[in-house]
């Protein structure tokens, strides 16, 4: 396999591949919007499930935004979770974190309203939960998710990514029941090196993609 993907479609397609040759009784799909939802569109529709949007936003470190410190997950009760490494290196206070993670849950809202049409989220209750991003850097936005997810009581719950650190995925194996990463390189810079085409996808491919997804589970 090249170390590079053309695209998010074409590492969904290959991640598609690969969990189809293992058993998934009831699979639905969540995808980490924007950047995973292309790939995990690709996941639904070879294996045939439902999809659906974990809305997670990461809460940067303030002066190195990109340096996730925390991340919240939409919910009816939102679910904060802290890097506890990060934030002890850096010195960021609690009172920074969630301030920012009730701004960050405006962001999540709004992105519910226009990607969902504040619909329901899809059940996950006895189901093969499946969780899709375009990658992993830092690890902290996908733990979120994956905490927030177990809790709505999945049969079996797995993370599957095109790429991410080797350390990383090794950090949050015991967060789920299988994972499914196509490359982790020990040398890792950052997500977009490994594709071709990394794009930042706007509302409105975010929007065709779900709906697509949709129209061919029958809406």
């Amino acid at each position: 396999m090249s170390t590079r993907f053309a695209d998010r479609t074409e590492a969904g397609r290959i991640l598609a591949r690969e969990l189809a040759a293992i058993p998934l009784p009831a699979p639905v799909v969540f995808a980490l919007p924007r950047g995973g939802v292309p790939v995990a569109a690709e996941v639904a529709r070879r294996l045939h499930a439902p999809m659906d949007l974990l809305l997670v936003r990461k809460i940067g470190v303030p002066w190195q935004p990109e340096l996730a410190v925390a991340a919240v997950v939409d919910g009816k009760h939102p679910d904060v979770v802290i890097d506890a490494e990060v934030q002890a290196e850096t010195g960021v206070d609690r009172s920074y974190i969630d301030a920012e993670a009730t701004r960050q849950l405006v962001e999540i809202e709004r992105r519910r309203r226009i990607y969902l049409a504040n619909s329901a989220p899809l059940s996950a209750i006895g189901r093969s939960a499946i969780v899709v991003d375009d990658g992993i850097a830092t690890g902290t936005t996908m733990r979120a998710a994956l905490t927030s997810l177990r809790r709505r009581k999945p049969a079996q719950l797995v993370l599957a990514v095109p790429v991410a650190p080797a350390e990383v995925i090794a950090s949050l194996r015991d967060e789920v029941d299988r994972v499914v990463c196509l490359l982790q390189p020990e040398a890792f810079y950052a997500i977009g090196a490994h594709y071709v085409d990394f794009h930042q996808l706007g509302d409105d491919e975010v929007i065709a993609a779900m709906a697509a997804a949709q129209a061919e589970q029958g809406g």
